[in-house]
């Protein structure tokens, strides 16, 4: 274990332009998840702490709310340059903070932030701050503003993907930012902070304090002068944010949890169909919210279509993170582990087949928080892991016998995130999309792109991030007549 000189020490906040020493503050360690080991050390903010970058970024409100365009565009623009050249220290902090197997860092979690930017970056160039509604009433305009001080927390799992859809939304419009990153994955955040340092971002624009979610979170939240909050977690958590937002009547902006339906129908592409769903619910160590975790079988092709998943998830191994390779790697925390454990022998009492993993580490691995690439058949839609979001790589098939049943167990749960389709037909696929209660939904393998609106339905969330949607969720809509 590394001793207390040996541990990268964070223990600063990014306050009004500049890196400040907070004394006396409570140490978070930041904990490797593929050995247990601790590697580095934050500060645990407190109340006082989140005053001082609110007053900071108040400040700073009333001359970067009236910048131009082009002053704006600008430090976006400079922003990402230095973001690229920097990718690599980015995929590595990642890659250790988290858990996330270098390549998956590298091709997915760290260039995933740099590929917002540049779609924000084409949506700010587009994006109309005044309009005139109607041809007939010249006099009256509609006029984009932005809301203001910004309260933003982001989690760990994509932390850099949680970042930029927030922080660069806000500040191109002219809002300022107090940003919360997740105490489990600081760091990635805090060369995020260097990054905006580096481009000459004016002081106080942008404020990070690092913290425990029921600090420094509920001060966010319930802070007088913040104008928005933007979260992203859990339900439980979003909910949370919301009571504490709700006696300031200001807007908030929620991304929570998903148990996305991946629907397969006869008339695909079974075994191609099969194999892709199982590598999204195991990428990233199942660790995504949009992850599809429940694929429901059309019956008479249930027992074909277990063979292939069965064998699909033989093919994913397991790995240390920081080995080259197309592995999953450990989830982030003891306590997430802990969960997935328990979830995984839920699924074994309350019935379920085990077709694949099962509880405990995989073999060959005596520490770290590695958990067996898991898959039951049989699963019923009142079963825990048929309801709960596992957040772990985990995946329940389910059979059905019509379309109208495959919609019915689809929208059985509280959630409404994403949803995913696999038919040889257009019509079905269109029709059956237009169904699903989620926010998104991927037809037959289809990405999404850069720039589409991510958000969801029900206990998922709701707002939405990415292009001129995660513009326009920074922004308020004032009338001017005359």
């Amino acid at each position: 274990m590394l001793q207390k000189s040996q541990l990268i020490e964070k223990t600063d906040f990014y306050i009004n332009g500049g890196w400040q020493a907070v004394p006396g503050r409570e140490r978070i360690a930041v904990i490797n998840p593929a050995n247990e080991e601790p590697y580095a050390v934050i500060s645990a903010g407190t109340a006082d702490d989140i005053d001082r970058a609110v007053v900071a970024a108040r400040a700073a409100f009333d001359t970067w709310s009236l910048t131009s365009r082009a002053e704006r565009l600008a430090a976006l623009e400079r922003i990402a340059a230095i973001y690229a050249a920097r990718m690599e220290e980015m995929a590595q902090a990642i890659s250790r903070e988290m858990g996330a197997p270098i390549r998956l860092a590298r091709d997915a979690q760290a260039q995933v932030g740099l590929s917002h930017l540049n779609a924000f970056i084409d949506a700010f160039k587009a994006h109309e701050f005044e309009t005139v509604p109607n041809e007939r009433y010249p006099n009256q305009r509609v006029v984009h503003e932005p809301i203001g001080v910004c309260g933003l927390i982001t989690p760990w799992n994509w932390p850099m993907n949680q970042i930029s859809l927030k922080v660069l939304p806000a500040i191109a419009v002219g809002c300022t930012v107090v940003l919360k990153p997740s105490e489990i994955a600081p760091m990635s955040a805090m060369l995020f902070a260097e990054f905006v340092h580096e481009a000459g971002i004016p002081a106080g624009v942008f404020n990070l304090v690092n913290g425990e979610g029921t600090v420094v979170g509920e001060a966010l939240s319930n802070h007088p002068d913040i104008d928005m909050m933007s979260f992203t977690g859990s339900t439980r958590a979003g909910i949370a944010v919301s009571r504490a937002a709700a006696a300031t009547v200001k807007r908030v902006s929620l991304e929570l949890g998903g148990k996305s339906p991946n629907i397969v129908f006869a008339d695909s592409d079974l075994s191609a169909a099969i194999q892709r769903g199982v590598a999204q619910c195991f990428e990233n160590s199942g660790q995504s919210c949009n992850s599809p975790t429940r694929m429901l079988i059309e019956r008479h092709v249930y027992d074909e279509a277990i063979a292939y998943a069965r064998a699909a998830a033989a093919s994913i191994s397991v790995g240390d993170p920081a080995l080259d390779g197309d592995h999953i790697g450990p989830v982030v925390s003891a306590l997430q582990y802990s969960k997935i454990q328990g979830l995984i022998e839920k699924g074994v009492e309350e019935g379920a087949r085990l077709i694949a993993g099962g509880p405990g580490r995989p073999e060959g691995f005596d520490r770290g928080y590695f958990v067996r690439p898991t898959i039951f058949a049989d699963v019923d839609s009142d079963m825990a892991i048929a309801r709960e979001e596992i957040f772990g790589p985990v995946l329940a098939l389910i059979p059905f016998d019509t379309e109208e049943e495959a919609i019915r167990i689809a929208n059985d749960t509280p959630y409404g995130l994403s949803g995913y389709i696999q038919t040889g037909d257009p019509a079905r696929a269109g029709r059956v999309a237009r169904r699903i209660r989620a926010g998104m939904i991927q037809i037959n393998g289809t990405s999404r792109a850069p720039g589409t609106p991510f958000g969801g339905y029900k206990q998922s969330g709701n707002g939405r991030e990415g292009g001129k949607w995660g513009l326009e969720d920074f922004l308020e809509v004032k009338l001017v007549s005359g």
